[in-house]
């Protein structure tokens, strides 16, 4: 691959308009139809790991994106320091963080309500569907999207059909942006092959088109049917992400009274060494544990960004050919790899345990369930009969424009159903399966 490819300008769908403004590049111009976009405004209400609202220090989908795309930008801006000579003459360091800026603030914009437990909710729906012959009139590349549901896939949709402009190029980013934010460029036929995480995909059925021609744009070779090269810049993310989600979870199981702050301190202590910012040093007993965390966790992102970058660098080749295996944590220094993966290590016993997010996640399933009952229910009537009864009639009142039109394949009419639920915040996906079931509380 070469960087002059690689950081494509064109935007996806008809227009051609790549053009800067004073102060504003087109990565600029990517990062804010994110920002203005409804399907990342809808994050502030989402899960990240705990109930939203249990805790008003507590991280959701949003306030994560934001703190993934600041470590993001970082990181770009660190390597294209480094990697200088080898990037477009027109291609500034700033240029570099802002496509990886954007491509974090969307990393999470498919995701559905109630986070990872959504998902699989989901998945297991469709999964119990298709044992009752609902998804019988599919293609098995079809009934594989909905087997496999992944927020990922969702938010590949969501960029490049739903917001703005809708099935014609949704915000029309640039190619050089939806490269670094597509991490699984392949379908669902890879799902569950052996490779790198091999239970995520990108592209729905629907979307491969759009997937390969992007691929194409950006000089990114194919590695199979329906499969390519991950776009470099898709590592940045990937460790934004995971510098992130590592620390923070901690931070957040702390706030929760699920971790004690010791044996967190003493885990960031082990990565920052007597690399200890002034401010630390200076702190008293009296000082809150959450600003001493604060300032520790400060200079441990900045070791941890320092490593990805030059394990960035160091796997250039490797990179630019599509041949890296596993992630750069993998081959970031040790005391580097060590902390990330202690903290997730420490998150998995003591945190994703706990009994409030286990009951939250049993209430995820009992929602989408009643929700996905009704709609694809009422898809599945008009499919099969042409008509609708009067209770699915009203059901598909609630879609408005987005209601599946008599004609459509049951994948399209599904599909449909799937952008109005995914897009769903977990207080409005469990206030409308209250109601549904004639449960509402009073007002």
């Amino acid at each position: 691959m070469d960087w002059h490819q690689l950081l494509n300008r064109e935007r996806l769908g008809k227009t051609t308009d790549s053009s800067a403004e004073i102060g504003r590049s087109p990565f600029h111009k990517d990062h804010d139809r994110i920002i203005f976009s409804g399907a990342f405004r809808r994050l502030g209400r989402k899960t990240q790991v705990h109930p939203v609202s249990s805790n008003d220090h507590i991280h959701t989908r949003l306030t994560h994106s934001l703190e993934v795309s600041c470590v993001g930008r970082s990181l770009g801006m660190r390597v294209a320091e480094m990697i200088r000579p080898t990037l477009p003459d027109w291609c500034e360091p700033s240029d570099l963080g802002m496509i990886v800026q954007s491509a974090c603030l969307a990393h999470d914009i498919g995701n559905p309500p109630f986070g990872h437990s959504g998902e699989d909710a989901i998945r297991h729906w469709f999964q119990q569907a298709a044992r009752n012959g609902w998804l019988d009139n599919m293609s098995d590349a079809e009934r594989a999207d909905f087997l496999n549901f992944e927020g990922n896939a969702q938010g590949f949709r969501v960029l490049t059909q739903l917001e703005y402009h809708q099935f014609d190029g949704g915000m029309r980013l640039t190619y050089a942006t939806l490269g670094a934010f597509t991490k699984y460029p392949w379908s669902s036929k890879h799902a569950s092959a052996d490779g790198y995480k091999k239970h995520k995909f990108g592209s729905y059925q629907n979307e491969l088109p759009l997937l390969e021609q992007i691929a194409n744009k950006l000089g990114i070779p194919k590695l199979d049917d329906e499969q390519w090269a991950r776009h470099p810049l898709v590592y940045l993310v990937e460790a934004a992400d995971d510098i992130c989600y590592g620390l923070i979870d901690l931070e957040d199981g702390i706030e929760m009274d699920l971790l004690e702050y010791a044996e967190v301190e003493a885990l960031l202590l082990d990565l920052v060494g007597d690399d200890l910012p002034e401010t630390y040093r200076l702190l008293g007993p009296d000082d809150s544990r959450r600003r001493k965390l604060a300032i520790l966790r400060g200079k441990a992102i900045e070791h941890l960004t320092n490593a990805a970058a030059q394990a960035f660098v160091d796997q250039q080749p490797a990179l630019m050919a599509g041949t890296l295996q596993g992630d750069l944590v993998e081959h970031m220094h040790g005391r580097a790899k060590t902390c990330v993966t202690s903290a997730k290590a420490l998150a998995r016993e003591k945190i994703f345990q706990d009994k409030r997010k286990t009951l939250h996640e049993i209430g995820a399933y009992t929602t989408l369930e009643i929700l996905l009952n009704a709609f694809c229910g009422a898809a599945l009537e008009q499919h099969n009969h042409g008509t609708l009864s009067f209770k699915n009639r009203r059901i598909f009142d609630l879609l408005g424009q987005a209601a599946p039109q008599p004609g459509w394949t049951l994948y399209r009419s599904f599909m449909r159903i799937i952008d109005f639920i995914g897009g769903m915040t977990d207080s409005y996906a469990t206030q409308m399966a209250r109601e549904m079931t004639g449960r509402s509380s009073p007002t």
